[in-house]
């Protein structure tokens, strides 16, 4: 893979920040955020984009995948999609604001 394709797939790893009660908790006390990844996504291509696209320094990198849940909507069944998400450790005095909070 050439330089200019790995940095384009860096930039397509992360899907978005995935924001609940829990991962605000993580923020607060372990320094800890977390994303919605590409199902394909591995831990070092995930440090490298956290650490390429918010100029943090990323001390560990914890992986999570989710499976999709059954749904029934009358006698129709169907499934939500699986996917993952990264819980990823900061180091001290490093922070990303999302909307503009902090």
């Amino acid at each position: 893979m050439s330089h200019a394709a790995h940095q384009e797939r860096l930039l397509t790893v992360i899907l978005g920040p995935h924001v609940s009660e829990k991962t605000t908790a993580a923020a607060d006390k372990q320094n800890q955020v977390v994303f919605r990844v590409r199902l394909d996504a591995t831990k070092k291509e995930i440090r490298a984009a956290v650490e390429q696209l918010f100029n943090v320094k990323v001390v560990g990198v914890t992986v999570v995948r989710t499976l999709g849940k059954i749904k029934r909507h009358g006698q129709t069944r169907g499934r939500q999609s699986t996917w993952k998400k990264a819980y990823v450790r900061l180091s001290p005095g490093d922070d990303i604001a999302f909307m503009g909070a902090e």
